[in-house]
């Protein structure tokens, strides 16, 4: 349900490439972020209408997103867009400034292996406080 671009849900007349790319705009921001969002794009749905009325500094707040690029903000705005003909072609994806920007790949595989580990860190730590509770609870 979330992936479905507004025209479907209000029954309307629509085009599928920007159906289609308004489902490949919640894939990348779900990808970037680890979140959906929005719940389904209608206008009564509290984080789609942030979007629709230009409460933009909410919107990100809400979602985590204060710290994405201006770039990517843009990209997937337009490409959340309730007018359908407003969302961007693949080729105007394909040139968007966000596409193009360099990627730190090691970077961010360093970042990931860190985050990894150190959620394993915690389990391990947690699974062990676990059993040693339970233990404690049978010699009682």
């Amino acid at each position: 349900m979330t992936y479905m671009a507004p025209e479907i849900k209000e029954g309307k007349t629509y085009d599928g490439k920007q159906i289609d790319m308004f489902s490949v705009g919640v894939i990348l921001f779900i990808i970037i972020q680890g979140i959906f969002p929005f719940k389904e794009a209608k206008k009564d749905e509290y984080f789609y209408n942030l979007i629709l009325k230009g409460d933009l500094e909410t919107y990100w707040k809400k979602v985590g997103g204060q710290n994405l690029s201006p770039e990517f903000k843009d990209l997937i705005l337009r490409m959340f867009s309730y007018d359908g003909s407003k969302r961007p072609t693949v080729d105007e994806v394909k040139s968007h400034p966000w596409m193009s920007k360099p990627t730190d790949v090691k970077g961010i595989r360093s970042d990931l292996v860190e985050r990894l580990s150190a959620s394993r860190s915690e389990k391990t730590a947690a699974s062990s406080n676990q059993e040693g509770t339970c233990r404690g609870l049978k010699g009682a």
